[in-house]
């Protein structure tokens, strides 16, 4: 079975660097709580590392 992450912004991006926000965006989070989900690959866990400070993380099974 693949693994999927569920990601949740936690964090405002309010005074945050524009790089941080284009990741944040590029995962597909725009308001606080929202909740999306990903296929677990290598570029998304490195989107997940840049903005870690700012998500919540979940693994779940597919």
């Amino acid at each position: 079975m693949a693994k999927q992450l569920q990601i949740t912004l936690k964090r405002s991006l309010i005074g945050r660097p524009e790089v941080q926000r284009r990741t944040v965006a590029s995962l597909g989070l725009r308001k606080l709580h929202q909740t999306v989900t990903h296929n677990d690959n290598a570029a998304i866990r490195g989107m997940v590392n840049h903005v870690s400070h700012l998500i919540e993380v979940k693994e779940i099974e597919a």
